[in-house]
């Protein structure tokens, strides 16, 4: 696309979840040609590895596949998933942006979605989507739902790229789409702004060795505890123990692992935990009707609408034991879980044998923000979260016009403020376009 020193009326939004789907849907909603680039195969971040949401406990692939499937089929808007953001360079109006295209030994353009090949792959392996709770395969996509429906070999799974044996998709892809020589490319894409919207990440369990979390099997983290809940995870909606399958009978939740602790982690509140783990705890007690859970937490921030109601219902309806206070200790015992505590408001010790811990951690910057960053030249915080030009007044801008940020991107947020910043964000771009 030739500029001739026109500004060019195109945006691109770099991350597909919920806040990245959202801004790229309002301008191409507008008529305005967005280029939707996404690391990971398809598009949905976060919220596809969600099983409800709070407050209404909706199913989150009921709220979030119609908007997948929109963005799919929109005229107005061109995916580049399994993609990444390579080189940035002009200026609002005249963007030159190099993007990397990952290989996915697939020729997207033969397959045809069949899954004939996931099915019939021999190779097993823990699965990053999963958390670790279920195993995948060496050729994959990350849900039934996908969008692109199109899957992408990893080679450190794949025992032809180890071995050089197997070759099983190969040889049942009915359209000849395997291609193990296919390597990764690079396209330009001339736009006139960009938003960043590239989510987070959670804060990696070797963090938390005091915690049990990496060493303990039945201590797992929040999104984890999202994947036994969801129907299309690996326990389909069962809640069992990861070390025997057992179904829980006590669980133990306890929320600011790494948040709101600036001797050892993070100073900052993720914001979100109250709320996931108060769902977390509703959610068990739906299934587990015999069960116990139990909350360890500092103090309860419900600051959304209808979330402190959501929080009492837990306790009053659902029988949900919180414990003001911090774990001290926590450690195997014949097959159980010890957890040491302490409840402040009646300064007496707890010790509760569980068998689950479920930890609330931190939410922390997307791995790669940092480069993005730099990139573009705009400025990250101390934690390196995008910051903003301006708190109160300019709450989606960056340092550089033309570059917006997004969601998650530039701190923690719930999908609902997410997906307002990223509507905020939207009318920005609407509004530089309308400008010239």
């Amino acid at each position: 696309m030739k500029n001739n020193g026109r500004f060019i009326k195109r945006a691109m939004v770099i991350g597909g979840g919920i806040a990245g789907i959202s801004a790229s849907i309002d301008i191409g909603n507008a008529g305005y040609e967005v280029v939707l680039v996404e690391k990971l195969p398809s598009i949905g971040g976060r919220m596809l590895q969600l099983s409800e949401t709070f407050p209404t406990l909706d199913c989150a692939q009921c709220t979030l596949t119609p908007k997948t499937v929109e963005t799919g089929q929109h005229p107005h808007i061109k995916l580049l998933t399994y993609s990444e953001v390579d080189e940035v360079k002009g200026k609002a109006g005249d963007f030159t942006v190099r993007v990397r295209r990952k290989a996915a030994y697939v020729d997207w353009e033969k397959c045809n979605g069949c899954g004939l090949c996931q099915e019939k792959c021999p190779s097993k392996k823990p699965s990053e989507f999963d958390r670790a709770m279920g195993l995948g395969k060496a050729i994959y996509t990350l849900s039934p739902q996908a969008v692109p429906n199109k899957p992408v070999i990893n080679p450190s799974n794949c025992r032809y790229f180890l071995e050089k044996k197997c070759r099983v998709c190969e040889k049942v892809c009915p359209v000849g789409a395997i291609d193990y020589e296919q390597q990764d490319r690079f396209v330009e894409e001339k736009v006139g702004a960009i938003i960043a919207a590239v989510g987070f990440d959670l804060m990696p369990k070797e963090t938390f060795g005091e915690y049990g979390y990496g060493v303990i099997p039945d201590v797992i983290d929040g999104l984890a505890f999202e994947r036994l809940n969801s129907a299309s995870g690996p326990t389909t909606g069962e809640i069992k123990r990861p070390s025997d399958g057992n179904i829980p009978k006590e669980v133990v939740f306890i929320q600011c692992t790494g948040s709101r602790d600036p001797e050892r982690y993070m100073p900052y509140c993720s914001r979100v935990c109250c709320m996931y783990t108060a769902k977390h705890a509703r959610l068990y007690k739906h299934k587990v009707h015999d069960g116990q859970a139990y909350i360890f937490y500092m103090d309860i921030r419900s600051t959304g609408k209808g979330y402190e109601e959501f929080i009492q219902q837990g306790m009053e309806e659902e029988g949900i034991l919180y414990l003001r206070g911090r774990v001290s200790r926590i450690f195997r015992d014949d097959g159980k879980i010890v957890v040491w505590g302490v409840d402040t408001l009646t300064g007496k010790k707890v010790e509760i044998s569980a068998d689950m811990v479920v930890l609330a951690t931190a939410i922390q910057p997307q791995g790669e923000a940092k480069g993005l960053a730099q990139k573009l030249g705009i400025n990250t915080d101390d934690y390196g979260f995008f910051t903003e030009a301006e708190r109160k007044l300019r709450p989606v801008e960056t340092n550089i016009e033309g570059i917006y940020i997004a969601g998650c991107a530039q701190g923690p947020k719930d999908i609902a403020d997410a997906v307002a910043h990223a509507n905020a964000s939207a009318s920005k771009v609407q509004g530089l376009f309308a400008k010239h």
